[in-house]
């Protein structure tokens, strides 16, 4: 982890200068981050007292954070900025009213079973103009959070939830699952605040990398 966490100021550097000179995108995308949870929904809570309201909407400020530092080349709305408690409802209908071209939920796990660990990936389990780039996002974000932070990999899944449900008919959409918090070292790896910057730049590379592609 050492490692990877000297490499991140260089590679924001290296991604800096991608931009100065000259990298070239279409019309600027739009993303919303549905930051889970909030208020007096905490939502996961790790065996260490972790909450996952807290660790997402850190991952989602970080990300947020990393993307004004390098020019905003993406546009990109938080559904929360703080600990606030934000319905379902309001979530989808602000990405919605943004017009967003993405719609990202940001989520952690939790399990009975303390040896279930790694990311899972949903996309809605409905058939619309958007599944097929949601389900193509889906695997792209799945292969580089595994490559990047050798996070183990459980798959992309289809699932009803409401926040997929509700964006699939006019956006692209994904729900991400950041490992369990009832997982020691999962848990433990939200303790460290360089995390949050190595997974924010990991998932921001990832975004920009792929949303222009489709």
């Amino acid at each position: 982890m050492k490692n990877v966490l000297k490499n991140v100021s260089f590679v924001i550097l290296l991604l800096k200068m991608c931009f100065i000179f000259g990298q070239e995108m279409t019309a600027q995308k739009r993303i919303v981050i549905d930051v889970g949870h909030g208020g007096k929904d905490s939502g996961a809570i790790g065996i260490n007292g972790i909450q996952e309201k807290d660790v997402v909407l850190s991952i989602a400020n970080e990300v947020l954070r990393l993307n004004k530092e390098l020019g905003k080349p993406l546009d990109i709305y938080l559904t929360r900025y703080k600990d606030t408690s934000i319905s379902l409802s309001e979530r989808t209908e602000l990405g919605k009213a943004l017009k967003a071209d993405l719609f990202v939920s940001l989520h952690c796990n939790h399990s009975d079973n303390p040896n279930a660990r790694g990311v899972e990936v949903y996309v809605a389990n409905a058939i619309s103009k958007f599944s097929d780039d949601s389900t193509w996002f889906a695997f792209q974000l799945q292969d580089d959070l595994n490559k990047s932070l050798s996070f183990e990999s459980r798959g992309v899944k289809f699932a009803n939830f409401q926040v997929l449900r509700e964006t699939i008919d006019y956006c692209t959409s994904v729900l991400l699952e950041l490992g369990f918090l009832s997982n020691w070292d999962e848990s433990e790896y939200y303790q460290e605040e360089e995390s949050y910057q190595v997974l924010a730049l990991v998932i921001w590379k990832s975004l920009i990398k792929n949303i222009y592609k489709r």
